[in-house]
């Protein structure tokens, strides 16, 4: 297998903005390679000396924008040890994310077809949920959740309720900032996973 020849931060700068620009203005299909080369100004050629098709240069992309949303996340957690504030954080960060990235939020939730996207790495979103997995570990331990709810159902709700308000967002014109969602759903996610005594003490 040949290994891929390594992009400068130069050419990211002016590739990866237009790629998203027209994933996330596009219907998947209609984007192609041709129409990124025309407005980044960087030849086809060029392209492919590093990506090998449309597919490979986006998900190369959502991969290395999420493994940054996963390095925002470690970063704003360090120091923090109250495991309510970690949740929330977890997912603060996370809206405020792609708050501050609307094409990288529109390509990957709205954009992408399902079917390719589930064929990619990109989906599985480990290394955010390595970090989820770490502060339920820890909220378990010091019995600040409930203990028999699996991991997996905690990364479950958090998959699912990021999809949703952006979905919603979307839909609705993206009218407002999605962090300022956060008060619409982390009292329920909190009561969904929190003991009784944690519950009743907020």
């Amino acid at each position: 297998m040949a290994i891929r020849p390594v992009i400068s931060e130069k050419l990211k700068e002016r590739l990866y903005p237009v790629v998203l620009r027209q994933f996330s203005g596009k219907d998947f299909h209609a984007v192609n390679i041709r129409d990124i080369s025309r407005e980044s100004g960087i030849s086809t050629g060029t392209i492919y000396k590093y990506f090998s098709s449309k597919e490979d240069l986006l998900f190369s992309i959502i991969d290395e924008k999420l493994r940054d949303l996963a390095s925002l996340l470690r970063l704003h957690m360090a120091g923090t040890e109250d495991i309510r504030e970690m949740f929330r954080k977890l997912f603060w960060v996370t809206m405020n994310f792609f708050d501050n990235n609307p094409d990288l939020a529109i390509t990957v939730f709205i954009t992408v077809p399902l079917k390719s996207f589930m064929a990619n790495k990109s989906y599985k979103r480990e290394t955010e949920i390595d970090i989820l997995k770490e502060i339920v570990e820890k909220a378990k331990k010091s019995s600040a959740v409930v203990s028999d709810i699996e991991t997996l159902y905690f990364a479950d709700l958090y998959i699912m309720i990021t999809h949703r308000h952006i979905q919603n967002w979307y839909v609705h014109g993206m009218k407002w900032k999605l962090a300022d969602t956060i008060n619409q759903f982390f009292d329920f996610f909190w009561k969904t996973v929190a003991p009784i005594s944690s519950k009743d003490s907020k």
